[in-house]
């Protein structure tokens, strides 16, 4: 057998794998987090793009809602303003908010849209202040020592939380084969714009759409036992029992809440995978392995 032909008998297997999972997600919204290495590596930007579209054009509808962290703090650094953190949170003054908007909602959203479109997709970018999308509220932070008697209440500025998501204009866009591409800009009834974590944007807006999938993409291989082994397949229930057993803690806790969150709201599964895989999301929806850890309510 030749190479050539065997390669292509490889194709025709992949393909005949995808093909149940294709036909079981046409007509779903799979909501994706876009962060970490994905979105800072040349070729896992390219892919990403090109995946996004494949799902388009297999007839699943993708949502996608973006970080951008570091290239916040480059654009802050480059300005001279002071990057300041609270409990991993970045205080964000009115002088940080601009920063955040013109890069999240400016250069990265468009840098997305474009590579996107590029591919051969028809993307269009948002923040959530477009048509009421995400109504946020001030996040309020507090802190406390042992020798204090009462927590201490932090003001970190213009950072948020959501408190309601309006999906009209997301349902209009994907109605009309539009792939939206969302910055985690919120804004309250005043007005006043806030930055929030873009894990919790996409888990709310997963829950508003009632997605089939919430896929979270991170700089780890999924969620780890406390021997570093890989936990999949996992119900609710046992989440829980791992949090409470301390198995899950620390920088991953907000984000398998998030992840669980959304499960518990209607989302029929959330996904955290290794984003530093190419074409990460098309393993974990359409082969049998996936590429990182399940949280579902139904039975598997």
């Amino acid at each position: 057998m030749s190479t050539n032909t065997a390669r292509a008998i490889e194709v025709v297997k992949i393909l005949s794998e995808a093909l149940p999972y294709i036909q079981r997600f046409s007509g779903k919204t799979i909501v994706i987090k876009y962060g970490g290495n994905a979105m800072t590596d040349e070729d896992l930007k390219a892919s990403f793009a090109r995946d996004i579209v494949l799902m388009k054009e297999v007839g699943i509808n993708p949502v996608v809602v973006h970080g951008g962290g570091p290239q916040i703090g480059e654009l802050l650094e480059k300005l001279k303003i002071e990057s300041r953190f609270v409990n991993g949170m970045r205080v964000t003054d009115n002088d940080t908010m601009d920063v955040v908007e013109m890069v999240l909602g400016g250069l990265v959203n468009k840098e997305i849209v474009s590579l996107i479109n590029q591919s051969g997709g028809k993307a269009v970018g948002l923040t959530g202040k477009d048509g009421g999308l995400i109504k946020a509220k001030k996040l309020k932070v507090t802190h406390k020592t042992p020798e204090m008697t009462a927590p201490e209440i932090i003001d970190i500025g213009h950072v948020g939380e959501v408190d309601d998501v309006c999906t009209d204009v997301v349902d209009m866009l994907v109605s009309r084969d539009f792939i939206p591409v969302i910055a985690p800009i919120g804004v309250d009834d005043l007005g006043r714009s806030y930055n929030i974590n873009a894990d919790l944007v996409a888990g709310k807006i997963a829950e508003a759409l009632k997605a089939e999938k919430l896929m979270l993409l991170t700089n780890v291989a999924g969620l780890q036992d406390k021997n570093g082994d890989i936990l999949t397949g996992l119900s609710t229930e046992q989440v829980d029992a791992l949090i409470e057993d301390g198995t899950i803690y620390g920088g991953m806790l907000p984000k398998i809440d998030c992840a669980l969150s959304a499960v518990k709201n209607g989302v029929i599964s959330s996904h955290i995978i290794d984003g530093r895989v190419p074409h990460a999301t098309l393993l974990e929806i359409f082969t049998d392995a996936g590429v990182g850890t399940l949280i579902t309510n139904q039975e598997n």
